[in-house]
């Protein structure tokens, strides 16, 4: 897991007027919270706060918070919320969680897969049932991503949480019967779909034998 450095304002005017009047400056009003810390309004630059969330996204993000005034070491928090406009094109408003770097946090990882499974090369579908997953560990454990094989995977197959290996000191609180993904067998509509492919491909075969004798 990497630290990500971002440097805040602290603000002390509060309520929609001075939320608007920090948007309009190009800064996105935020909060820093924790259970051992009374919580900080503070201020984030759009644009730097843009470029972390195009380098590394919104998932599982762990940032050191240098707050301007403050002499002591940064704050460390997870970025817990994001508040846009319905559109997602403007940022109403930034949560921060501090935390403590030896407690567990609860965050979600997104799921990725790797390999060509052997039932999608025999017709089958791969549905991801969960892009992400809830995870417990210390920030120092949490994994960016939890990857799963699925190269010995046949039709009918199907992964739960209890199969997947999401790291060292890394749990997945769920039901141990969770379905994460599997390969399904090809549907009805679909194989109905391939045939008459099959079928148009067969008829333009026979026809072009045919026109050609008949051109002679």
């Amino acid at each position: 897991m990497e630290l990500i450095e971002l440097n805040v304002e602290p603000r002390q005017n509060k309520g929609k007027g001075a939320a608007r009047r920090l948007r309009n400056s190009n800064a996105i009003p935020a909060i820093i919270y924790g259970s051992k810390t009374e919580p900080k309004m503070i201020s984030v630059q759009k644009s730097a706060f843009d470029k972390i969330i195009r380098e590394e996204g919104t998932t599982g993000l762990f940032l050191n918070l240098v707050v301007d005034g403050e002499d002591g070491k940064p704050r460390t928090a997870m970025l817990k919320e994001v508040q846009t406009d319905p559109f997602g094109l403007t940022y109403h408003h930034l949560d921060f969680h501090e935390i403590d770097m030896d407690t567990e946090v609860s965050i979600m990882v997104p799921v990725d897969t790797t390999g060509k499974s052997i039932g999608v090369d025999a017709g089958g579908l791969l549905q991801v049932i969960r892009r992400e997953l809830e995870v417990l560990c210390k920030p120092t454990d949490a994994p960016d991503v939890i990857t799963i094989d699925i190269t010995n995977m046949d039709i009918g197959d199907v992964l739960h949480v209890e199969d997947v290996d999401a790291g060292e000191n890394v749990t997945i609180p769920h039901d141990v019967n969770f379905t994460v993904l599997t390969i399904a067998a090809p549907t009805k509509a679909a194989e109905a779909e391939e045939e008459e492919e099959l079928l148009e491909e067969g008829e333009v075969a026979a026809e072009e034998p045919a026109a050609e004798a008949a051109a002679e």
